[in-house]
């Protein structure tokens, strides 16, 4: 089997889910086509833009370059590579920056074309307008599948951990990551900004990494915002030195699946507290303690930093909770549903 991969277009956590999915597709013996979208729009984005102000100089009307005409030229060059390389589908994760008119040309010239959504269900509106464009989706969140089901061929594919960047033992050159009582690396959004405001930091070293740009200026958790946006592997050797790592999921959606960093911060042996989901105590039981206010957290936060040797006994539990739930197994659902759609085509 060949696919096209089109990446997400987002050099964050969504860049990890295809970095993942397509470590286990290719341990399974799928050929992958790469396309990087997210390099194809930074460029995109300085072609349009210095030829609109080159030709604005005489003709002072024209209209400035959208980013619907950024991604649409980011993006118009899969059509061509998948017909180029022949392959047998075109998988899209996120397609959160993809413009639909591309897929809708790729179904056109007779490709399959499915996604992967990670989004749902916080953006869930926008992907299933998408999903009614395409011959089959995944999504992260199981409360989605039933509304993805509606338009297309819809299945639950969990988040996962990369063999080769999540692991409990401490590797070369995580000595050269900072060791803090607390680290959370993620998107400061505005509910989690409010929500860490909220809690007492006095005498712990909280690390934040990760998009921080809506604190304020006067924010006292500017004090603790770190060096920005970290890769995957410095991610999971901070979750490796920290004492305690927190997982904080965005609360203005109903949603009960784990997030990418609930299993990489497992498989890595990383104690951490967590936001309630449904999936938190299915799948680890008790070893990842649940708080729904700040105010909880606050007291769990303390009460095991001060317990070093609590946090090794869950420690050591915590990648056996996971084991099964690596890129290279979740992968496998993906190769079934693909030659199953393939096979039908062929009928």
């Amino acid at each position: 089997m060949k696919l096209l991969l089109i990446h997400p277009g987002a050099s964050s956590s969504t860049s990890d889910v295809a970095d993942g999915l397509t470590y286990g597709l290719e341990h399974h013996g799928v050929e992958i086509v790469r396309y990087r979208l997210d390099t194809r729009i930074e460029r995109s984005h300085r072609w349009l833009h210095y030829n609109w102000r080159r030709t604005q100089k005489k003709n002072p009307a024209i209209d400035r370059p959208t980013t619907a005409d950024v991604f649409y030229q980011a993006g118009i060059d899969a059509l061509a590579v998948a017909l180029r390389h022949q392959v047998d589908a075109v998988l899209v994760v996120s397609a959160m920056f993809l413009h639909p008119d591309i897929i809708i040309l790729m179904k056109r010239a007779g490709l399959r074309v499915v996604v992967l959504f990670t989004e749902s269900p916080y953006d869930q509106e926008r992907e299933l307008t998408i999903a009614k464009l395409v011959d089959g989706c995944w999504t992260s969140e199981r409360t989605s599948v039933d509304a993805f089901a509606a338009v297309t061929k819809a299945g639950y594919l969990p988040h996962a951990w990369h063999p080769e960047r999540h692991r409990p033992a401490f590797l070369h050159g995580d000595a050269d990551v900072p060791s803090h009582d607390v680290v959370f690396v993620g998107t400061g959004f505005h509910e989690r900004i409010a929500w860490l405001d909220a809690i007492d930091w006095t005498g712990i070293d909280l690390g934040l990494y990760g998009n921080w740009q809506h604190l304020g200026s006067r924010n006292v958790l500017r004090a603790y915002a770190r060096d920005g946006v970290v890769d995957n592997a410095k991610a999971a050797a901070l979750y490796r030195r920290a004492k305690v790592g927190l997982n904080l999921y965005r609360t203005a959606e109903a949603a009960e699946s784990l997030s990418p960093r609930a299993y990489e911060l497992a498989r890595c042996g990383a104690f951490h507290l967590s936001t309630f989901r449904a999936e938190v105590p299915e799948v680890f039981g008790a070893l990842v303690p649940t708080f729904t206010e700040s105010a909880e957290a606050s007291a769990l936060i303390r009460q095991w930093i001060a317990d070093p040797e609590g946090r090794a006994r869950v420690q050591e539990q915590l990648p056996a909770c996971v084991a099964e739930s690596s890129w290279v197994q979740r992968s496998t659902r993906v190769i079934g549903d693909l030659q199953m759609l393939l096979q039908q085509r062929a009928a």
